[in-house]
């Protein structure tokens, strides 16, 4: 049963990345016209940075601290450390971090009536591509569906074993 709750725990994990990478996307798309923030400049766009992490008991994590580059998990590779170190899951988690999209810039647009405007009558607005949203949107959207459905199937696996 670990291998069933082990896809299941990837799976989860992937749907905990996809739903903050929608909700990035959505604030983006939500401060397309954001002139003004709290730093005082026009909205920067943002981007969810996901960074694969090895989780404390995983083999790989284990070999990383040894210092070893072994492939192998033979008990008598690792003096004093047995197999039953690495029965554990060996899920890795990913880590998301929020950060401002070092290649977003500004549009510089004519509109001497906007209350942003400087002397002359420009305005710096975001960005921000509403379509390249929709298309980060739509593939986050179709990775936490497929996520989904890999639950759905570790789930039917593991019931129909228990059927037999």
């Amino acid at each position: 049963m670990p291998g069933f709750l082990n896809a299941i725990d990837q799976s989860a994990r992937g749907l905990s990345v996809q739903r903050s990478k929608m909700n990035v996307v959505a604030e983006n798309i939500a401060n397309a016209e954001t002139t003004k923030t709290k730093e005082g400049g026009p909205y920067k766009r943002q981007r969810l940075i996901v960074e694969k992490q090895d989780s404390p008991g995983s083999f790989r994590s284990v070999m990383k601290q040894a210092g070893s580059s072994l492939a192998r998990t033979n008990g008598r590779h690792m003096a004093g450390r047995g197999l039953r170190q690495f029965e554990k899951s060996e899920a890795s988690s990913a880590q998301g971090q929020v950060i401002d999209d070092p290649d977003s810039s500004f549009k510089i647009v004519h509109d001497p009536s906007h209350p942003h405007a400087d002397e002359e009558g420009y305005v710096r607005m975001p960005d921000i591509e509403i379509v390249t949203e929709m298309v980060d949107m739509m593939a986050a959207s179709r990775a936490y569906e497929a996520n989904t459905v890999a639950i759905g199937a570790a789930k039917k696996m593991a019931q129909d074993a228990l059927d037999i």
